[in-house]
């Protein structure tokens, strides 16, 4: 099976790294394909397990808190913002 490398600057990449590693152009460049895949791989699968682990702790604490729209009088209540809070009469 053959591949075909049409830019100067491919040609010279795997010229270099066959020369640094003393691989012949073949080996060098599949063995470089080979550890980008695999770092591609795990960055994927990383990527997976932080979702699904996002998703989790989203599910586990949902339930834990009151998610309905909060009215004006308890804004006002939380952040001092009531009558007394701003020294109005009443």
């Amino acid at each position: 099976m053959a591949l075909s490398i049409k830019t100067e600057e491919a040609d010279r990449l795997a010229r270099e790294l066959s020369r640094m590693t003393g691989e012949t152009m073949t080996d060098a460049i599949t063995r470089a394909m080979r550890e980008r895949l695999e770092r591609l791989r795990a960055e994927k699968e990383a990527q997976g397990d932080y979702v699904t682990r996002m998703q989790a702790f989203v599910r586990e604490r949902a339930g834990r808190y009151d998610r309905r729209p909060v009215t004006k009088q308890e804004w006002d209540e939380v952040v001092g913002d009531t009558s007394d809070d701003l020294g109005f009469p009443q």
